[in-house]
């Protein structure tokens, strides 16, 4: 797995979404830009999110694309963006969506480190409390270990 699966450039700290379906594009946006995943891809995570709600608890939503997608993914990536203001997402309140791609099965990996992290309250609140982008980056370092 490459090292920097997640980039300092797809972290966003101040997310402009105020709905489900413009977060998940938000997040497929930034894999996109970092030329990991085609639109194709995004449109694939639109889909999945209508049979399975890709939240997972402690304010994160961790969508991404259907099986049929995998040709989409080029590289394995994450984009990370933080919400002010919580999003409704099918229900529950989410502050932090994370758009994954992963070539073959290196989205399991990935997925267990954001798990890890997402796990611990404490780690959240320092999530939610962290100042910007850098501070962000800095916290979520064990996903690139």
């Amino acid at each position: 797995m490459t090292s920097d699966i997640l980039a300092r450039r797809n972290i966003v700290a101040e997310g402009t979404a105020s709905t489900r379906d413009e977060a998940i594009a938000e997040a497929g946006a930034l894999l996109v830009a970092a030329g990991a995943v085609t639109e194709a891809y995004v449109d694939a995570m639109r889909e999945r999110e209508k049979t399975v709600s890709t939240y997972m608890g402690n304010y994160l939503a961790i969508p991404h694309g259907t099986n049929e997608a995998k040709d989409e993914i080029s590289a394995s990536a994450l984009s990370f963006i933080r919400y002010a203001n919580p999003i409704d997402w099918d229900g529950e309140e989410v502050r932090f969506v994370v758009g994954i791609a992963g070539v073959e099965n290196e989205h399991l990996e990935i997925l267990s480190k954001i798990a890890i992290i997402f796990s611990e309250e404490e780690s959240v609140q320092q999530l939610i409390d962290a100042a910007d982008a850098d501070a962000l980056y800095s916290l979520l370092q064990e996903v690139n270990e």
